[in-house]
């Protein structure tokens, strides 16, 4: 067990990721990987770097900080998805600078990309190209509609796959227009099946010195998500649609508006549905057989929820909180995001952590939510500026010298940020 004093050994240490990935899917992705210890290498293009640095405001202001073309310092966007990272800017159109990444790809475990289907081809950069000249490397392109099909040439972003993925049919009230979730889910979700597949591929190659290519897309992993909405139209037929914030197949399960406020109700089972009625003073629904069971429920809801909805509407959200926390019934408050962090959960659970940058402008970073025992994230790095690593890198990936990289920048193959 490593003491206070020492940090714990980062499983991940001594994995080299190149990272061509920009936006969310891809970097939230390498994330992963960089908070267990990979050493993630950010390739970047010198003019602008990923598309997220512009994306605000609101932007971090520093003192040494950038200055985007939309605003000063960095994007929350950018900064959401980057730490624990190191940056190289570089001319990738070029031959001499697609030549440059061919190397540091020879020497990677595994590659990150997504640009669109066949983008990378043209510089030498394809999966092909590369497990040539490493038979071991992990290769994971990341794109909308995966790399064949009808829809692989397109671009895709999340707000497509959400709406052709049914989720959008899903969610929103009943009378109201589809709508998508409230951040980017799909990115989301199709970065966290990118981190685990390459974990997974990682094993193989341990195993046997054969890479492999991983094909992720934001459509495949939408539909996978659409989990028992979507078995429920395999096994019946039906097409769920939206039902605001109300369960398909577990009632009381939704939102219910109280005397100050929205309160979410959970009675997973027919004990936790007693209780709620005892708690709302409406005992006589928790015997009435009507409501007896789930399917009792599900069936008479629009009976059950207006009946508890009344009783609901002279409580307090701290009223209910404790009664129903006391009778042992899964609830909550519908919190604003300002709440959340004002909440003593994040502290108790240290899920806000800060980087100090070169001026001591402090970096606030959410941290990652797997609580490990013995080796947990850890949080080495803020988010780099553009180019901020380039030296740094190519002298440790390529041993290159000091004159060597000054030449590259002379050359304007390579972007150098000094601060």
């Amino acid at each position: 067990m490593s003491s206070a004093a020492t940090p714990p050994a980062l499983p991940l240490a001594g994995i080299k990721v190149l990272d061509l990935s920009r936006v969310l899917a891809g970097p939230w992705c390498t994330q992963i990987l960089a908070d267990f210890g990979a050493d993630v290498v950010k390739i970047e293009t010198q003019v602008s770097g990923d598309d997220t640095r512009t994306w605000g405001p609101p932007y971090l202001e520093t003192e040494v900080g950038e200055v985007g073309e939309d605003g000063p310092g960095e994007s929350a966007y950018y900064l959401s998805c980057n730490r624990n990272k190191r940056s190289l800017a570089i001319d990738l159109a070029s031959p001499e600078g697609a030549a440059l990444v061919r190397q540091l790809a020879s020497d990677a475990d595994v590659v990150v990309e997504n640009f669109k289907v066949g983008g990378l081809r043209k510089y030498g950069l394809d999966f092909a190209a590369l497990i040539k000249i490493n038979p071991r490397l992990v290769y994971c392109s990341i794109t909308g509609f995966g790399q064949d099909g009808p829809y692989a040439a397109r671009g895709g972003y999340d707000f497509v796959a959400q709406a052709m993925g049914g989720l959008m049919s899903i969610t929103g009230d009943a009378d109201g227009p589809p709508l998508k979730v409230g951040v980017a889910i799909t990115d989301l979700s199709t970065g966290m099946y990118a981190a685990v597949s390459i974990l997974v591929a990682l094993r193989h190659a341990e195993q046997t010195g054969k890479g492999q290519h991983i094909d992720c897309s934001l459509l495949d992993t939408q539909i996978a998500m659409l989990a028992n909405q979507g078995m429920t139209h395999l096994v019946s037929g039906a097409t769920p649609g939206r039902m605001g914030n109300a369960h398909p197949t577990v009632v009381p399960y939704r939102a219910f508006q109280v005397a100050d406020g929205h309160f979410v109700v959970a009675a997973g089972n027919n004990a936790q549905y007693r209780s709620l009625c005892e708690a709302v003073g409406r005992p006589d629904l928790g015997i009435d057989p009507r409501f007896a069971t789930n399917s009792d429920r599900v069936l008479n809801r629009s009976v059950l929820e207006p009946l508890l909805q009344e009783a609901m509407n002279t409580i307090t959200v701290a009223e209910l909180t404790s009664s129903l926390d006391r009778a042992g019934v899964p609830c909550g408050p519908v919190n604003t995001i300002k709440d959340v962090f004002a909440d003593p959960f994040v502290d108790e659970h240290k899920l806000v952590r800060h980087f100090a940058s070169e001026d001591s402008v402090s970096i606030p970073t959410v941290a990652y939510p797997g609580r490990l025992s013995e080796t947990p994230a850890q949080y080495r790095r803020r988010p780099p500026r553009l180019g901020e690593h380039s030296a740094e890198v190519l002298s440790e990936w390529l041993g290159l010298t000091d004159e060597a990289v000054d030449a590259l920048q002379v050359g304007k193959l390579i972007g150098r940020k000094t601060f």
